[in-house]
This record gives structure tokens, sequence and C-alpha cells, in this order.
């Protein structure tokens, strides 16, 4: 998963989190908001019925003529009375106004009142359940019971507070045992609540939809931000980086100019390219020079091994010219010693340039040379004076290629010189193989020395290990071949033979055009 990815999931959790809290809370305080309000409502609306009731109580309840729909109350002692024109009047006590007020109130859908107590003398204010409790609860010192029902779907807030005897009380009540300032029951009201919360879920609905319409704003700021500025320029760093050291750091403008953590990066990585660039010149004439040691080292154990290859002709030239002074009045005999000091001078020459050829400083120059060739000179240089090591060549090549001559001819003369010592004094086989094969050139160097130990087979090309004696190795031949081989894109592998001896395999691959036919 990209990072950028990662970061808009994240804050986008962030986000749901907080924003699942805040509508959590702002659905709670909204709820709790509007139950103060309509409890407040309730409340007033209760205030103002008992100061109604209050009044009728202090009036000795209230006279209205008799007519249809207004009937005398069975339960009051005097609830009718004959008037001096003989009309009568039926009277309303507080109850009879209370609940005569909550029909006129329900119907117009603003809420119900209603007086009742555990014992009431109308039937028809019996207390419902809410009513019992409330009133159990007055009994036990609350001052008011507050509840929110459900009832067929329908919200609604019940407020009840209890009512407590008065003087005026008593006149109608003090035949059920009351007393001055007892509780005689409550009252209850009742206000709908479907329009509050049909507001509340209209607002949590809207509340809903602000918080998607961010997540997914805030989202896709995000990503395009987070891309122009994040992503873009890492991918460009990273191009860049992709093609160091084949292309240099070109310090892109929209990465490098700028003080943040990118460009500081971006600054940090040209600096170590920089630095990666001054050590590897560095390490190249470190290396190159190391190089040039190896060869030096090795063309001082080749003098000591051909040094008679020069002096035998020299000696057989000396012997040439002592004849021919003796003899100037032979021209037969001098010009056969002549002849034969021209071949003696043929052969030092040769010798010398041989050694010419193997002291040259370009490693890696790829030109057309003769492999075979090459073999034979780098084996038969490393054997002067080793009349005990026997040469089998089997050389297939065949053709001139195009690939890193002097380079070659260095990890040659290695490995060759390595197989001399590895035989010594002893009688001894080198046996050299090559072939070209598969756009490849395979050469196979066996001896029959004392072998390489096993325990010393994954550190032979180590720089500067050796198991020679002091002064006849330095430890980089083997290194310094390995280096040449992996420089060229090839490989060489070691093993001991089944007989006796040691086995390398050098594979190079050639480049397209590298194969003259």
């Amino acid at each position: 998963m990209q990072l950028k990815t990662k970061l808009i999931l994240l804050i986008s959790l962030v986000i749901c989190i907080s924003y699942g809290i805040t509508f959590y809370r702002t659905s709670s305080f909204q709820e709790k908001l509007v139950v103060e309000q309509a409890t407040r409502q309730a409340k007033m609306l209760f205030n103002q019925i008992r100061l109604t009731r209050q009044w009728v109580s202090d009036h000795n309840g209230l006279f209205f003529v008799k007519t249809s729909g207004v009937e005398s109350n069975p339960f009051l002692e005097q609830g009718e009375i004959q008037d001096s024109r003989g009309n009568w009047m039926v009277k309303r006590n507080p109850a009879m106004v209370t609940r005569e007020l909550s029909i006129y109130a329900a119907r117009e859908g603003m809420g119900q009142f209603n007086v009742t107590s555990l014992k009431p003398v109308n039937p028809d204010n019996a207390p419902d359940d809410f009513e019992r409790r409330s009133l159990v609860k007055f009994a036990d010192g609350a001052n008011e019971v507050i509840a929110i029902e459900k009832i067929a779907g329908n919200y609604r807030l019940r407020y009840m507070a209890p009512l407590t005897v008065d003087s005026q009380c008593l006149s109608c009540h003090d035949k059920q045992g009351y007393i001055l300032g007892d509780i005689r029951g409550g009252m209850n009201v009742t206000v709908p609540m479907d329009w509050a919360y049909t507001e509340i879920k209209a607002n949590n609905r809207m509340l809903l939809g602000i918080a998607l319409a961010t997540i997914i704003i805030v989202s896709l700021c995000l990503y395009f931000l987070f891309n122009s500025l994040v992503a873009k320029r890492l991918k460009l760093l990273a191009v860049t980086m992709d093609h160091y050291p084949e292309q240099p750091f070109l310090n892109p403008v929209s990465v490098i100019e700028s003080n943040d953590e990118i460009g500081v990066l971006s600054k940090h990585f040209n600096d170590l390219c920089r630095r990666f660039e001054s050590s590897q010149k560095e390490l190249d004439a470190t290396r190159e020079q190391v190089f040039q040691s190896e060869k030096q080292a090795a063309l001082g154990r080749l003098v000591a091994g051909i040094s008679h290859e020069i002096n035998n002709p020299l000696g057989g030239m000396q012997n040439c010219i002592q004849t021919m002074q003796r003899n100037m009045d032979q021209p037969e005999l001098q010009q056969r010693y002549m002849t034969l000091l021209g071949q003696g001078l043929e052969k030092i020459k040769g010798t010398v340039q041989q050694l010419l050829n193997i002291g040259r400083r370009e490693p890696l120059e790829a030109k057309l040379g003769d492999v075979d060739q090459i073999i034979r000179d780098c084996l038969e240089l490393s054997c002067m004076g080793h009349s005990n090591i026997q040469m089998d060549m089997q050389l297939e090549i065949d053709q001139p290629v195009i690939i890193g001559i002097e380079a070659l001819r260095q990890i040659v003369m290695n490995l060759a010189g390595n197989a001399v010592q590895a035989i010594g004094a002893k009688e001894g086989t080198i046996k050299v193989i090559s072939r070209l094969e598969n756009r490849s050139i395979y050469i196979k160097f066996s001896d029959t020395g004392s072998g390489i130990d096993p325990e010393h087979l994954d550190h032979i090309f180590e720089p500067f290990f050796t198991t020679k004696e002091i002064g006849e190795g330095t430890g980089l031949g083997l290194s310094v071949s390995d280096s040449l081989i992996k420089r060229l894109g090839g490989q060489i592998f070691v093993e001991n033979n089944l007989e006796s001896g040691a086995c390398f395999t050098l594979i190079i691959p050639l480049q397209q055009g590298e194969v003259v036919k």
C-alpha cells in the first residue's frame, strides 16, 4: 500500500472518529436542550394551571348556567344552585376545570394535563403507571418527576409535580382525612415531542451530510496536496536514484530548491553522491595501483624464470662473434654465424616483447585480440626455466574476438603463475582448455599441484589472503583476477581436482559485435 493511501486512510479515520464524537455529543446536547426546553414549557404550563386552580379555589369554584353539555358534578356537594331568576347553575371545582381545560388543549394539540391521586374521588382521575410511580416518589420526598415516553410511535414529555393541601382544599377534601400541608396528589403535564425529535433527526442528517462531505473534500485535498508536495517529488528523487550513477544527479529544482524535509533529503543525497564519486575515484586509483603492483610482482617472479632464456641466446651469440672474429677469411662461416646471430636476437626480442605486453596499463581496454595466442604466450613465459612442468593446451577458440585483452592477459598470468608455484620443483602438468560457446569465452586452468585446503576455498579471492610463505606472494593475485573478471562481466570458479591440484574456470560473456568471423 502506498504511503499517500495510508496517510489519507489514517487522516480520514481520525476525521471519522472526531466527527463521530462530535456528532454524538452534538446530538446528545441537542436532545438534552430540547428536553430542557420542553421541560420549561411543561413547568410553565404546570404553573399556569396551578394558578388557575388556585384562582378557582380562592373563589369557591365557578358556576355556569346548566345547559346541554354543561352538567353537574355528581361528586360535589351542592353541585347545583338556583339563582334568584330561577336559573340552575352548576359548580366547577379546580379538578373539573383542570380536566376540561386539558380536553381543550389536547384538541388544539397543545398537550394535556391531569390531576390525580392514589385515592381519587372521581374514578376518571385514576393515575396511570407513570402517575402512580410519581405519586410514590412524592411520598418519598421527590419534588418533581420528568420522563420521555414513546407511545404508538409518538414521543411525549411528561412532567408531574405534587399538589399540597391548603385551607381552600379542605372544604372538599376534609372527609378524605387530609390535613393542611399534606400531598393530596399531583398534576401531570404532557407535552408532545414529535416535532422536537423530527427536528433532531433532520439536524442529525444535516450533520452527517456535512461530515461525509467534509471527509470527501479533505481526502481529495490531501490526495492532491500529498501527490504534488510529497509523492511527485519523492518519485522524481527515486527516478534520479535509479539512474545514478549512469546519469549524474542533476539537482531537480522542484526537489532541491526547498527547505522542507524532502528538500533536505535531496540535498543530503546530492552530498552523498558527490562523496561517493570522490571515494570511487580514490578507490579506482588505489585499485589501479594494486593492479600495477601485482603486475610488477609477477614480472619480478618471471625475471628469475626467464633470465636463462635470455642468457642462453646471448652466450651462443657471444661464441658466434668470437668464432667470426677468429675466422674473418671464411665467408661461408661468417654467413652461417650471422644467421645464428639473427635467430638469437629474434628470440631475445620476442621474450622482451612478451614482458612488455605483460606490463601494459590498459586493463579494460576492449580491442581485437587472439585469446588462444595470449594463453600460449602467458603459459610459456610462466613456465620458462621450469623444465619439470609439462603444458597441455587444448585451445579451440580459433578466431579473434574483441575483449579486454590486457585484463585477460593479467588474469591468465596470475593463474599460470599460481599453477607453477603450486607444482613447485616436482614433476607436474598445467592443462588449459579454451572454447567459445553461447557468446561467452570459457577458459579452464587445472594443475597437478598440491591443491587448495577446503577451508580456504571461500577465502582465496579475498585481498591479501595467501597460504604462501613470506616473500613468495602478496595475496593480491587472485583478488585482482576476480575483480577484473567481474569488471568484464564474467565469473570465476575454483574447485579441487579429484586426483590432485586445483581447477579454475573462467566464463567471460561477449557483448554484441565482439566475435569476429
